[in-house]
């Protein structure tokens, strides 16, 4: 839609750039068709958030110029021949460039493939709208540490939403990286994440806040475990908030890059008493049996997202 007043007849110079960045972003993502690359293992390989090359393919924003000399220097890599002078083709001759194959061309001219369409997508939306500022920011986790039972293990986490208005997630510890969504519905946040790494599905399910800020939150992921077997395995999680998103997506997203490099194992005795109870629990048919848990669950009454001391009343 032109943005141009009935009183104007200047020049509309920001149509002009959104049509720029318009096809900077179908020339991206038939790069990235090529390169059979995922937007997640494209910015995990850029260092940035996944939701930044959302809005370079949804023509929100172009790449900075460090960014798209690096991002230039990446398909180069893979594309012999390739220079950052090649994104001032045409979609025709940008495809040219990469080598790509006309029915790739095509589909991207189309829009590209139908995207997933998920059951009660527009309640997640909805929910989101009213609910997903209160779990944007970055969060600390601590979790037990499957290969090395009796420890505990410190991943970090960025929440915030993206140019679709779903909640997106980016989960960072020891050079490994998931992407994903979190849904909030109810009194719960449902977690989908995949390991850009492994390609592993990583999955989640955590009791949500009442107030307009959460804090803490916690609940149970099922994850598969790094051993030989990839064994699923389910454990406790809980996540407790570091800092608040700030005016700067590029300067958040360096100061989660920092958090992702640090040592994740936690040290012997920094786990405090009541929360090492909170996520090692005891259950199954002996516990059952005196009256304990037969499942591992995290019920809303125990749970920290609420507070100390909450009920359930």
């Amino acid at each position: 839609m032109l943005r141009r007043t009935a009183t104007s007849l200047a020049p509309d110079w920001t149509r002009a750039g959104d049509l720029m960045a318009d096809a900077f972003g179908k020339k991206l993502e038939l790069a990235l068709k090529r390169l059979s690359m995922s937007r997640a293992r494209l910015a995990a390989d850029l260092s940035v958030d996944k939701s930044v090359v959302g809005r370079w393919i949804s023509g929100v924003v172009q790449p900075s110029g460090h960014n798209l000399s690096r991002l230039s220097a990446l398909i180069a890599g893979k594309i012999p021949g390739f220079s950052a002078l090649d994104w001032d083709r045409d979609l025709s001759g940008f495809a040219e460039a990469l080598g790509a194959d006309p029915e790739a061309l095509d589909e991207t001219r189309r829009g590209g493939p139908p995207a997933l369409k998920l059951p009660l997508i527009e309640q997640f939306l909805a929910s989101t709208a009213v609910r997903g500022k209160a779990y944007e920011g970055i969060f600390r986790s601590t979790r037990p540490y499957v290969m090395a039972p009796g420890r505990f293990v410190h991943d970090h986490g960025m929440i915030r939403r993206d140019e679709t208005g779903l909640l997106t997630i980016r989960i960072g510890v020891a050079g490994t990286r998931a992407d994903g969504w979190v849904l909030p519905f109810g009194n719960q946040l449902f977690i989908l994440t995949v390991d850009v790494t492994s390609g592993a599905l990583l999955f989640g399910i955590f009791n949500g806040v009442s107030g307009p800020r959460a804090d803490v939150v916690d609940g149970l992921c099922l994850t598969p475990a790094q051993d030989a077997g990839r064994t699923p395995t389910a454990h406790a999680m809980v996540f407790e908030r570091v800092r608040d998103l700030s005016d700067d997506p590029e300067a958040d997203d360096a100061f989660f890059e920092d958090l992702t490099k640090l040592n994740p194992l936690a040290a012997d005795g920094s786990i405090a008493e009541d929360l090492r109870a909170h996520l090692l629990r005891d259950f199954g048919p002996l516990q059952a049996a005196n009256g304990g848990e037969m499942l591992l669950q995290s019920p809303l009454a125990r749970s920290r997202a609420r507070g100390p001391g909450y009920t359930g009343d």
